[in-house]
């Protein structure tokens, strides 16, 4: 008879740079029996490991891969507000510790023996979003990336030649988040670096279109309102379109 089907979760102790930090593992136990199987890594939001991006883990270790959302915090570490999420987050920006940090979760994910190293991919949400394109760009083993409504870093100098990953960027169309400037010269510096890459955007989504709670944390920090909600709709076709972008790079990259 075929082993019943059972999604494992645990917390993951690991540390960085003098850190201690706290991830978080989801995979199919069945699924695992039978192989090693792709692995995804999920970066979370300005606010940190907390429930929402746990439970994209779970979404992942449900659709057959295995799952771990790294901690760039702290163990423990959450923001409450938009100021300490700003400060906590602006450690990381544009500094080499941004892709140092995200390494440590992916060499946790990559240790659980669980994984095949050729098919594996990270995704980022919002600040995360921002993250995983900095690992892609660091030279991190990805066979792509996937940014839910994050910051776009440009593809500049060592970057070019490093990065591995093939890209999709969800972006929200009216994300006040990014200028048309902005958006712009990302995409001039993906071309000029010849990535393979999708720039998908969606119609009415605001920043963080893919978190149900982004509306009663507009609520909650008035400053928020008009630059975050959450859209069904995007959130639904933005999750279809990462579907469909894992079937095709872990189906040319296994090894």
């Amino acid at each position: 008879m075929p082993a019943r089907s059972a999604i494992v979760t645990r917390d993951v102790d690991y540390d960085q740079g003098g850190a201690k930090l706290r991830g978080y593992l989801a995979y199919d136990d069945a699924r695992t029996a039978q192989g090693r199987l792709p692995g995804v890594l999920v970066v979370h939001e300005w606010w940190g490991l907390n429930d929402y991006v746990k439970g994209r883990a779970v979404m992942l270790a449900k659709l057959g891969y295995v799952a771990f959302a790294l901690d760039m915090y702290g163990k423990g570490v959450l923001a409450a507000d938009p100021k300490a999420a700003g400060e906590l987050a602006g450690r990381f920006r544009g500094k080499p510790l941004m892709a140092e940090r995200a390494q440590a979760g992916l060499d946790q994910l990559l240790g659980t023996g669980l994984v095949d190293p050729a098919r594996v991919a990270a995704i980022g949400y919002c600040f995360g979003g921002s993250t995983v394109q900095a690992l892609a760009y660091a030279g991190a083993p990805l066979a792509g990336i996937v940014s839910f409504h994050g910051g776009l870093i440009p593809a500049a100098g060592a970057a070019v030649a490093r990065n591995k990953a093939k890209i999709l960027i969800c972006h929200g169309a009216i994300d006040p988040s990014v200028s048309p400037e902005e958006l712009a010269a990302y995409l001039k510096s993906l071309n000029e670096a010849k990535f393979d890459y999708r720039f998908v955007q969606y119609a009415g989504a605001l920043h963080a279109f893919t978190n149900p709670g982004a509306d009663a944390l507009a609520e909650a920090n008035p400053g928020m309102k008009g630059f975050i909600g959450y859209s069904p709709s995007a959130d639904r076709r933005s999750w279809e379109d990462m579907k469909a972008f894992f079937d095709e790079i872990f189906a040319t990259a296994k090894a």
